[in-house]
């Protein structure tokens, strides 16, 4: 026996159920990556970058915010990011993880109730585990499930605050949450709301400012993730100033990290600026979105008219196998299996990005007719 032997049985358990994971190159066209607008590698991220190594920002931070690691590149960004997206406040944190970590581990109090989406992210989940609040869910985008959730609760006696906590857009179903009707509810229950805008964040809005703009911001926090349409890192906590001198000094997961790099803060304060002026990248990519749409919709991707295409096959050994073949043919499409999606739910994950072409997108829908029979996809 090994001090690893029961690492060793799981891992021989999830490869016999086709859930085994190893790290794979980018290779081939991307419909995998969230680089929605396709500034991960731009030319002009990287020249913003350039200047901004030229005018001595540092790569490092050297420690946490609250000892020497707070920049002036830190508190630039955040300056820029609450005016941006029309809020009192920012925080910057090291990624997206981290600060649904600490929003949903640090806001909500002993006595309160997290009332969240059953399909939100699992770094929210990571959060409510570490909090005090009585966390249940409620069914996906059922705004009345959520009511009558918050009706029981108070029934049986609950007295404190409800957060309610939702995505804008669903990172595997590509779907929206009735965001309006949410932040009615909210305003109703004097609730919270927490909204990640982890996949709306620079795509959506008037200016890439997210789903969420707009809505009454009394009670609203967001969370603006850094690394997918802005192509760059972090992630941007937005939100009353309460709220940011809270985290300040009761986010373990803020309080207790190294500051993000300087430098990385300076690539963000530049990707803003594009993505506010950059009305013709979001033109682009709404154009490969309605082409993808139509060339996959009779493969059986549901009706949408977002950038994240699920065209579930249910069977977790099938979808590997359907997203190898088409990497082989040179479409680098992911097979998203449980616990990342509900049983029985395992899909390819089909991206739209500026990364790619409409002939690249024609393509793949002409390879994909080629490996699935006409009876094969799962009804959404």
């Amino acid at each position: 026996m090994h001090a690893f032997e029961a690492q060793a049985r799981d891992l021989a358990d999830l490869t016999a159920r086709g859930r085994g994971r190893r790290l794979v190159a980018r290779a081939g066209a991307d419909f995998a990556s969230n680089d929605y607008l396709g500034l991960a590698d731009s030319p002009l991220l990287r020249e913003a970058v350039a200047t901004a190594l030229a005018r001595g920002v540092p790569i490092g931070s050297g420690g946490s915010r609250l000892l020497r690691g707070n920049h002036p590149e830190h508190e630039a960004l955040e300056a820029e990011a609450a005016a941006f997206f029309g809020r009192e406040s920012a925080l910057y944190f090291s990624s997206g993880y981290a600060a649904n970590a600490a929003l949903l581990g640090t806001l909500p109090q002993r006595g309160d109730l997290v009332l969240f989406d059953e399909l939100v992210h699992a770094s929210a989940h990571e959060g409510m585990r570490l909090g005090r609040a009585e966390v249940r869910q409620a069914a996906h985008n059922d705004v009345a499930a959520f009511a009558e959730a918050i009706t029981d609760w108070r029934r049986a006696g609950g007295s404190g605050r409800v957060w309610i906590a939702v995505e804008s857009l669903y990172s595997m179903d590509g779907d929206v949450a009735p965001l309006a009707a949410l932040s009615a509810l909210a305003a109703a229950e004097g609730a919270a709301l927490i909204v990640d805008e982890a996949h709306a964040t620079g795509v959506y809005g008037p200016q890439g400012q997210g789903l969420a703009h707009g809505l009454p911001t009394a009670n609203l926090v967001t969370l603006h993730t850094c690394g997918k349409a802005l192509g760059c890192e972090g992630a941007l906590v937005t939100g009353p100033a309460i709220v940011r001198e809270f985290l300040v000094n009761r986010g373990r997961a803020f309080i207790f990290s190294t500051a993000p790099s300087p430098l990385m803060a300076a690539a963000v304060r530049a990707s803003l600026r594009m993505v506010a002026e950059g009305t013709s990248l979001r033109t682009a990519l709404v154009e490969r979105i309605m082409a993808a749409r139509t060339a996959l919709a009779p493969l059986g991707v549901p009706a949408g008219d977002t950038q994240i295409l699920p065209l579930i096959l249910g069977d977790d050994v099938r979808t590997m196998a359907v997203a190898g073949a088409l990497q082989e043919a040179g479409f680098d499409v992911r097979g998203i299996r449980p616990p990342t999606v509900p049983a029985g739910t395992s899909r390819l994950r089909i991206s739209i990005t500026n990364n790619v072409s409409p002939s690249q997108i024609a393509a793949l829908a002409e390879r994909l007719a080629s490996l699935l029979p006409p009876t094969e996809v799962v009804a959404a």
